[in-house]
């Protein structure tokens, strides 16, 4: 076994066992050099990773190793370059395993067929995390209707919401509902099956099975469970014969009543190269839209994530982290996290003045944004010409993008209503009042005009 692949098999057990903030931070950029002479050296980017992984997580990692079956007995940390880390290919090297010889491990490009069902369904899956809860998931306005439908779930699977498919962007919360709601189900049941996959794995695990001839076992896997929870469903899109399978396993389990959980980032109308039967039963049961946490809601989940580090955050430091990051809860774990450690390796109090200093004021943005800009990435989104848009056409393939325009002057520039107006060639300020209205309306319940002003910001501010 090379140091890479024993490595990713570590790695993978650890992320079980952290927060996903956590798994950011001090886990993702590291590496496993090598393993000589019952020495295990570990790799990090800079000091600050190298002496939390010695401090904090050194027990995890040997836990880890152990359960990987390496002999061993110290652990280094070594600190690396990130550039080094990301590009530097570590040679292939014979790693000792415990109950073995300390002979080199010859490794072969060639594939082991697996010898049963569960080694093959199982050599890529994760499985459900324990620490994803009801309990501990802060719920806003944009996740309480998904946080009572998951509950209902949880409670009575196959019987209402069935298929449950919740969409959204990335670091809302998708990922933890829909594991509390398999956790939920088995504190309620330990005997039912519950199988939980991302995309990728159930990919990955298919192709095996037509690799390794094991159509069969593969099929009677999934079509046995009693819960099928599968995220980031829109990866499948483009591959078909994965989703015929998919389709087959999502018919039989949803005629014996059991139930189907799915993630994805879009609504099952906007996954490009969905079959049209596919789609059709992710809409069959009931599509749930999560939106990013509210200002109170990321507060809340802030001062949770630190009493969980036993730490007592002012409301002034709560407030800065809540405002430095505003969609995504990962994100915002992950600059929590940077703050906790900047203070215990400086051994100072998390205040204001101490985050200001580490995070800044506002996630870095353009300093010089202009009307023209906005103006000019609206209509590129939209492929239309800037003259279009200025024009006086009242086409709604005209209309949608110049409303979604005005609404992007009033909300990231805060131009007047008389100024929006001119920006546009209109001549009556009232036009960009009832269009920022309108706009600030159907982007809460319009996927498509919600995911326009996302890529039109994030093209803004890259």
């Amino acid at each position: 076994m090379d140091t890479a692949s024993l490595w990713q098999a570590v790695l993978g057990e650890i992320e079980l066992g952290v927060s996903n903030g956590n798994f950011v931070t001090w886990f993702k950029n590291t590496r496993l050099l090598k393993i000589q002479d019952g020495c295990v050296q570990i790799g990090a980017p800079n000091v600050f990773i190298k002496q939390q992984l010695e401090k904090r997580f050194n027990d995890l990692i040997a836990e880890t190793l152990t359960k990987n079956d390496v002999a061993y007995t110290t652990i280094e940390y070594k600190i690396l370059p990130t550039s080094s880390l990301n590009s530097r290919r570590v040679k292939d090297e014979p790693v000792v395993l415990q109950n073995q010889t300390a002979q080199p491990v010859k490794v072969t490009n060639r594939p082991t067929a697996p010898t049963s069902a569960n080694s093959l369904t199982h050599s890529y899956r994760q499985g459900l995390n324990e620490r994803y809860n009801f309990d501990n998931f802060i719920v806003g306005g944009g996740s309480e209707l998904a946080y009572a439908a998951c509950q209902a779930i949880a409670q009575n699977p196959g019987t209402k919401y069935n298929p449950l498919f919740l969409y959204g962007g990335v670091g809302i919360g998708k990922t933890h509902l829909i594991q509390a709601a398999g956790n939920g189900i088995i504190a309620k049941n330990p005997g039912a099956s519950v199988v939980y996959v991302s995309s990728e794995q159930f990919i990955q695990e298919f192709l095996d099975a037509i690799r390794f001839k094991k159509n069969t076992d593969f099929a009677a896997v999934y079509r046995s469970a009693d819960v099928l929870i599968i995220d980031d469903i829109q990866f499948i899109a483009g591959k078909e014969k994965t989703q015929d399978e998919l389709f087959h396993t999502f018919n039989a389990l949803h005629q014996a009543n059991k139930q189907i959980i799915i993630t994805s980032d879009r609504q099952p109308k906007d996954i490009p190269t969905l079959t049209d039967r596919l789609r059709s039963r992710f809409e069959w049961g009931m599509a749930i839209d999560m939106q990013a946490p509210d200002f109170e809601t990321r507060c809340a989940i802030i001062q949770s994530k630190a009493e969980t580090h036993n730490l007592s955050l002012t409301p002034t430091v709560v407030e800065h982290l809540a405002n430095y990051v505003q969609n995504n809860i990962r994100e915002l774990e992950g600059a929590l996290n940077q703050l906790i450690a900047f203070c215990e390796m400086r051994n100072v109090d998390p205040t204001l003045e101490v985050a200001v200093a580490l995070l800044g004021n506002t996630k870095a943005r353009p300093k010089h944004l202009s009307a023209k800009q906005i103006i000019e990435r609206t209509a590129r989104h939209f492929q239309i010409s800037v003259d279009e848009l200025l024009g006086p056409k009242r086409d709604k393939e005209i209309v949608v993008p110049r409303q979604i325009a005005m609404y992007m002057l009033r909300s990231e520039l805060h131009l007047s209503f008389p100024k929006i107006a001119r920006e546009l060639g209109r001549k009556d300020h009232t036009t960009a009042i009832h269009s920022v209205e309108k706009i600030e309306k159907e982007k809460a319940f319009d996927n498509e005009v919600r995911v326009a002003i996302a890529d039109i910001k994030e093209r803004l501010y890259a």
